[in-house]
């Protein structure tokens, strides 16, 4: 090949690939929505998670025992450790803030269980994407293995296909409010309100709902693999596994801010493969959970005037 037709071809096909990982990540819009977050920058720095603020303090530490399909997170205030779901065998283990496996406990009923949020005490709802449904469970201190084939569930047959359901569940204490994400075809984002009608044995007034942006064009990521809810600030994370970036946003659904979770931004030493679980600490610690069994803690270079003592 002559050397100019090689130096075109060449050029060509760099242009090629860098439109394609544009279009993959999704790299126009999130330069647009990372620019309109500038305007409000100052306000969100303390009313806010605020994610630029955060960098990497566990980069990719290795669960052992825990071999593949770490999925959903959650946070318990109460036991001061960490909740996530494995999805093939189903299964709960329980890890510290640093990543340690603590324990293990057996999930029987259950077909693809893929998030997990702790409501109170030792209630918690999971998430099976398979078969569309939450588990309301009690995982105590003793509990060992839990059986979700006599637990109280709820069934959300939205925009049904087997592998595209329900990836993400928080429950928000502050309003009373399950929120479930849908990973995509559509992606979506519902809300589940009067579950304590239910619980408590009340009239059931079960009211559900779509949460989403204004515009829904702003919701611009390629799927949403987790989302977690936090209360002191009301705000919303969302979790792409495809985008690889936590983006935040306000209760009204306008975004506030954004981690891209990419090689040598926020401290990584490399990008975070296949983010699959989202929680944050009451002290504002962020963790994220990678299948097959990578976990990772992000903390504020600053403390947020919400944050509690870590």
């Amino acid at each position: 090949m002559p050397k100019i037709r090689r130096t075109r071809w060449l050029a060509a096909t760099a242009v090629i690939l860098a439109a394609s990982l544009v279009w993959h990540f999704k790299l126009h819009a999130l330069a647009y929505y990372w620019l309109s977050m500038q305007g409000s920058a100052p306000h969100w720095q303390s009313a806010g998670v605020w994610l630029p603020d955060y960098r990497v303090a566990v980069d990719g530490r290795v669960i052992e025992g825990i071999a593949d399909n770490a999925s959903g997170l959650t946070f318990n205030e109460q036991t001061g450790t960490l909740f996530a779901t494995i999805n093939k065998p189903p299964e709960i283990v329980e890890l510290s803030r640093d990543g340690e496996l603590l324990r293990r406990i057996a999930l029987k009923g259950a077909a693809d269980t893929e998030g997990i949020s702790h409501i109170v005490d030792d209630l918690f709802v999971i998430a099976d994407e398979y078969r569309h449904q939450l588990y309301f469970v009690r995982i105590g201190p003793e509990v060992d293995t839990v059986d979700v084939r006599t637990a109280p569930t709820l069934g959300l047959a939205v925009d049904l296909t087997r592998n595209l359901g329900l990836e993400g569940v928080s429950w928000d204490s502050v309003n009373r409010r399950l929120y479930v994400s849908k990973e995509k075809s559509p992606m979506r984002v519902l809300t589940v309100d009067g579950l304590e009608t239910l619980v408590n044995g009340q009239r059931i007034d079960l009211q559900i709902g779509e949460w989403k942006p204004p515009r829904a064009r702003t919701l611009f990521m390629r799927d949403l693999s987790s989302l977690t809810v936090h209360e002191q600030t009301g705000n919303v994370l969302l979790l792409s596994d495809e985008t690889a970036v936590v983006v935040e946003y306000a209760p009204d659904g306008t975004p506030v801010s954004m981690l891209p979770m990419w090689r040598g931004l926020h401290g990584l030493s490399r990008g975070v493969p296949q983010a699959e679980g989202l929680a944050v600490g009451p002290d504002g610690a962020l963790y994220v959970l990678s299948e097959p069994n990578l976990f990772y803690r992000f903390e504020r270079r600053r403390p947020a005037p919400w944050a509690a003592p870590g």
